[in-house]
């Protein structure tokens, strides 16, 4: 089993930034690459970020490439999502979520563990 809890979800202005965390107990944080997911219309979660067990490898959905940036700290079972430049469109719960296996880092339904999600509100 592995636990997530994510933080430093806020109101903050356009234009503005946030870095949401994300950390992880239980087994080994290594094992697992790391998403981050929002709800989107028509979708129960739309895939924001992905990163790979060792962080050597990022992805990242067209809405955000260039704004958001995806990065881990295994020493300290945490990862992160460095959003700038955010829209009102951003405004949504993140998730963070775990996987341990798999093909695709944007299906939701590759990740076996998810957090509870932090509400990030974007104000125009």
């Amino acid at each position: 089993q592995v636990q997530l809890v994510e933080f430093g979800g806020g109101l903050v202005q356009a234009g503005g930034s946030l870095r949401l965390s994300c950390a992880a107990s239980g087994r080994t944080f290594s094992f697992y690459a790391m998403g981050w997911f929002r709800p989107a219309p028509g979708k129960e979660r739309e895939f924001v970020a992905a990163i790979s067990r060792i962080g050597g490898s990022t992805y990242y959905a067209d809405s955000v490439q260039g704004r958001f940036t995806i990065s881990r700290d295994n020493a300290k079972n945490t990862v992160y999502l460095q959003m700038n430049s955010l829209k009102p469109e951003d405004t949504a719960v993140y998730y963070c979520a775990a996987r341990f296996s798999g093909s695709s880092y944007v299906i939701p339904s590759g990740y076996d563990y998810w957090g509870q999600g932090t509400q990030v509100t974007v104000s125009s």
